[in-house]
This record gives structure tokens, sequence and C-alpha cells, in this order.
């Protein structure tokens, strides 16, 4: 099971007990992914289609905990195509699907339904409450989040750009900086910051997959301080290694061309010393001289061995 469907089957089962956040949560659902449909007798049926089981079973129990709705769920398979089993869940009877669209403030008091079972503008996400269960409806029915162990994603994919925006809006509420892009048919609501979607798996009351993606998170942030200081320090050994072969070969051209013996004390002392311990750092090569010289006095004397040996191959040039 992926990410994305262990989440929706941890929201699937966490229930708000208050009703005013039930009906924010099945408004969202419907929205999202609802279809309703008029008969010639002006009757009212609405339905949910979704390949997620868990989408499928929290619809169905807010049907019956929130407004007393028995329904089916109706499993589609499609062998033809390959493709998942959808899951479809119905209110068939008038009656019902009225109440149900007039709780959720999707069908005013005239019958008029909002367009495309708009939600922009409602008063059901007038509480915190209410806009917490909203998210987690919006994301049980249009939602998906990535393999936190690949990459950070979160995202709701909407029919329509004012309801990409009310939920951009509704996540600025709880701190959410969410981006909205086209993509196809769909505007698409999205975060990509990982602390961000952290704080979303609260918002949404999903403790157990926050958990997870917390340990991810942490684990994957121990892995690259690591791996930073591995660089860092094999870049310094490399450094080292490239500026002592670089005194060696310019030691042993000075020796070739006239000689250590007729350098002065220090440079002489310094480049045998250098000849001996190639593998050595400057606070080693000063520790062993005697007297002690500090690492700027290695460093100084071996520059100083560096332009005497470039002198002399431009002498040995001309």
């Amino acid at each position: 099971m992926s990410f994305s469907s262990r989440v929706k089957e941890e929201l699937s089962r966490q229930l708000s007990p208050a009703r005013h956040c039930q009906i924010a949560e099945t408004a969202a659902i419907l929205s999202l992914c609802g279809k309703i449909e008029i008969d010639e007798e002006d009757r009212l049926r609405i339905w949910i289609t979704t390949e997620n089981a868990a989408v499928a079973r929290k619809y169905f129990t807010l049907l019956k905990k929130t407004f007393n709705i028995s329904t089916d769920i109706v499993i589609r398979r499609n062998a033809y195509l390959n493709k998942k089993p959808s899951f479809q869940v119905s209110v068939l009877e008038d009656e019902d699907a009225r109440r149900v669209l007039l709780a959720a403030r999707l069908l005013d008091e005239h019958g008029e339904i909002g367009e495309n079972l708009s939600v922009v503008g409602n008063l059901v996400v007038q509480n915190p409450c209410c806009r917490r269960a909203f998210l987690r409806g919006a994301f049980l029915a249009a939602g998906s989040i990535s393999d936190p162990e690949k990459f950070y994603h979160y995202e709701i994919a909407c029919t329509a750009q004012a309801k990409a925006r009310q939920l951009q809006d509704i996540m600025a509420t709880f701190d959410m900086d969410a981006r909205i892009v086209k993509r196809k048919k769909y505007f698409v609501v999205y975060v990509k910051e990982g602390s961000q979607i952290v704080n979303l798996l609260n918002v949404m009351e999903a403790p157990v997959a926050l958990m997870e993606l917390e340990n991810i998170r942490i684990l994957k942030e121990m892995r690259g301080s690591v791996n930073r200081q591995v660089n860092c320090e094999t870049a310094n050994i490399n450094k080292t290694v490239s500026a002592a072969v670089k005194q060696m070969e310019d030691i042993v051209f000075i020796r070739d061309m006239i000689g250590l013996e007729q350098l002065p004390e220090g440079l002489c002392q310094i480049a045998k010393l250098r000849l001996e311990r190639p593998e050595a750092s400057l606070k080693e090569l000063g520790e062993a001289l005697d007297p002690v010289v500090g690492k700027s006095g290695v460093n100084h004397r071996l520059r100083k061995l560096s332009i005497l040996a470039e002198e002399l191959r431009e002498k040995g040039g001309a």
C-alpha cells in the first residue's frame, strides 16, 4: 500500500464528533468527486465515484452517522480496460438527496444547485474545526501525497479554479503556503515543503502518518548532514593532498637544481621534513621542527620554497 493510500485509510477512520464538521467533510467530498442528476420530474439523486475503498467507506459512514441514510456501495469493474475497480455510493431518494445537499449548502432555499457543486463562499467552513474536516474530505476525494522517501509533494486536484483558490485560502488560515498550477483540465493545489505537509497531516488529523513522515524527514536530514560533512572532509583531504604533492614537486626540483644545502636553514629544514613526511599536515610538520613552528609559519616557509621553485623554472626556461 502506498503512503498516500495509508494516509487515506487513516483519515477514513477519523470521524469528527460534531455534526457541523461531518457536514463540512461531506460537502468537500461531494464537491470534488460527487455527481448530481435531476430527472424529468425534478427529482434529485447524488453519488460519488472513487477508486479508493477507504473514501467510499468514509462517505458511506458520513451518510449514516450524519443523515441517518442507509445506502449501498456498488463495485464496478471494467474487465476490458484492465482498470482498477471503482466504488460508487449513491443517494437515490429525492428527499434524502435534498437533505444532504441543503445541509452541505450545495442547494439553496430556492432549490438551486451551485454550478459544478461549487462550495465557494460556503458557510460550512466558517469554524476552524470545520475547515479541518473540509480539508480532510477534499484530500480523501481528490488528493494524493508522494512517497516521502523519494520527495515531498501534497496535492488536491480541482475541476474549477474557484474551488482551488478556496482550498488555498483555507490552507492559508493554518499558515500553509499552497500554490496552484493548471494541469490539463484540473487546477491543482499543491505543497512541496516537508514541514508544511507535516502541518497539513496534523490539520487533517492523521497522527500516525504524521509520525511516519516526521521519522523519514529526520532520517533524511541526518543522512544529508552526514553526507555534507563527509563531502567537506573529502574535499579538505583532496586539497591537502594536492598541496602536498605540489610542495614535493617544488622541493625535488630545487634539490635537483641547486641542492637543499644552499637554502637558508629554516627552508632547508622544512624542505627535508616534507620529503620525509609527504602525508603530514602543516600542524604535524610544525610540531616536528625544533623549535616548534605554528601552521602559519610552516605555510610561509613552504610558500617561499614554491616561489623559489618558480623562479628557478623561469631561469631554466630562459
